[in-house]
């Protein structure tokens, strides 16, 4: 085995040991709510494993923290450039909400409470994606909506339940640095249809139900994708 292969072998090695040291989450999270796929939801909440070889991988784990650090760099630029950005609330700690007895919760990236006159009203929610060039260009290409609807999704619920009208977008593009912002308002209706769909995914995990497939047949490219696939279309339950 080359020496790269060596060293990175004990690099994620460790990094899969450091995250089956975590403690699993306890209630559905507002990012992952904008999953298309509700059964997928309700196998992800009862904390049901994955299918054998669909874990993480380290080099997964690292493209994870390394969006952390693309993170606090745009962090830093904002407000250089005159952004008040807010990440963490006076007594320390992310804002965010939690809701339905806190089985349903949502930490976000920031807030930006002031700034340049950019024809946006604050206060505003800030979410940050750092992206592979060619999902950055998708997105700048197309909007987060349309892109990334999960991310719409995510924001959608942490303006709703935040009390906020209006959020900022930024996309990073890992391999160029470019940066891509996009104003995203509430969608009310959007917002409320995410919520109720939470509580339908709680509901069925509370009865040991599944909720219906995303689609009829096992070769839906998302099914393809699923780390829950195997599981799932071997599973009678309605």
């Amino acid at each position: 085995m080359p020496l790269g292969a060596r060293i990175n072998a004990h690099i994620d090695s460790a990094l899969v040991a450091e995250r089956d040291t975590q403690r699993p989450r306890d209630y559905l999270g507002a990012s992952r709510i904008g999953e298309p796929c509700a059964r997928r939801l309700v196998y992800e909440f009862t904390k049901i494993p994955v299918d054998p070889g669909k874990e993480f991988a380290g080099q997964t784990l690292r493209i994870f923290e390394a969006g952390h650090v693309f993170e606090d760099l745009a962090i830093r630029w904002l407000r250089a450039a005159g952004f008040d950005l807010r990440t963490e609330k006076r007594g320390g700690g992310q804002f965010g909400f939690e809701t339905a007895g806190g089985r349903i919760r949502g930490h976000v990236d920031g807030v930006i409470v002031g700034g340049p006159n950019v024809e946006i009203s604050w206060p505003a929610l800030w979410e940050h994606k750092a992206l592979k060039a060619s999902s950055w260009n998708d997105t700048a290409k197309k909007g987060v909506r349309v892109s990334k609807p999960v991310y719409f999704a995510q924001m959608q619920i942490y303006m709703a339940y935040m009390g906020l009208d209006v959020a900022l977008f930024t996309a990073l593009n890992k391999d160029t640095c470019e940066l891509y912002h996009e104003y995203v308002p509430l969608d009310a209706a959007e917002a409320q249809a995410l919520s109720d769909k939470a509580v339908d995914v709680l509901r069925a995990a509370d009865a040991g139900e599944l909720l219906s497939r995303i689609a009829a047949h096992a070769d839906f490219y998302l099914c393809r994708f699923c780390p829950f696939s195997a599981r799932c279309w071997s599973e009678e339950r309605p």
